[in-house]
């Protein structure tokens, strides 16, 4: 079941968890305007881009930018983080599965970050996502996304708790190895201006894809190259990409 987060979670995850897409996001746009030449195609495409924060990044740098996401309510922050470039017509961000889409525009890269692709049910969802994007990928264009591994699911389990002044939240993860999956249940609360607390609670799961049948799939899917790699050393391809927690896959068409 296809997964989409509620206004309040939305407006949380927005305020706490934009430490990943500010990393990634000049590694990622580097490694791509290395590898293209000029005149290099400044067009990207987010999958589950969440709040916008990476898109932030590629707008900054005069890239056109959709961003697609299942969650409404992710949109309608990540509308209002781009309020500026929506007015220049330089970004649109539409309401789309990440494992079935069409657009009316073709992009040099599409990008799926922070655990957006392991969100999919199961390898013919993810096969489905990777038909989606070579159609809309130009020719010689890249996707480039990542994927927590099964030895990353591991730290999902357990439970945290984060007690702020103004927000206290509550992760019980559960991973359940035989299936290849990883739930976590999260409770929270937050402070409103009247000083009430607001609580929230949303599902998350990680599936935990074979990643030599990911490689096989892009390659069937007509994926002319595709490696595995470090988020810091992007051009590196990985000999053991299971025995690392996360993995960026990097696909050319």
């Amino acid at each position: 079941m296809p997964q989409a987060y509620g206004e309040k979670f939305a407006r949380i995850y927005n305020m706490r968890w934009s430490a990943f897409a500010n990393r990634v996001s000049p590694l990622i746009r580097s490694f791509y305007e290395q590898k293209m030449t000029d005149p290099i195609p400044k067009t990207l495409l987010d999958l589950g881009c969440g709040t916008g924060k990476l898109a932030l990044h590629f707008l900054e740098h005069g890239y056109r930018v959709t961003g697609l996401d299942l969650s409404s309510a992710m949109l309608a922050v990540a509308r209002e983080n781009a309020q500026e470039y929506l007015v220049e017509e330089q970004a649109r961000f539409v309401v789309g599965d990440a494992a079935e889409f069409a657009l009316d525009e073709d992009f040099g890269l599409v990008v799926a970050t922070y655990d957006t692709l392991n969100h999919l049910p199961d390898l013919a969802a993810l096969e489905s996502c990777f038909h989606s994007v070579y159609e809309v990928l130009l020719d010689a264009g890249w996707f480039i996304f990542d994927l927590n591994t099964l030895a990353g699911l591991h730290r999902w389990g357990g439970v945290t708790v984060q007690d702020e002044p103004d927000l206290v939240l509550i992760n019980r993860g559960v991973v359940v190895k035989e299936m290849r999956r990883a739930y976590t249940y999260i409770t929270g609360f937050f402070r409103q201006e009247d000083e009430r607390f607001e609580r929230f609670d949303e599902v998350v799961y990680n599936t935990a894809f074979d990643l030599e049948a990911v490689a096989a799939t892009l390659r069937q899917v007509g994926f002319s190259h595709v490696h595995f790699a470090r988020v810091g050393a992007l051009d590196v391809p990985l000999p053991a990409p299971e025995e690392e927690g996360r993995v960026f896959i990097l696909a050319q068409k």
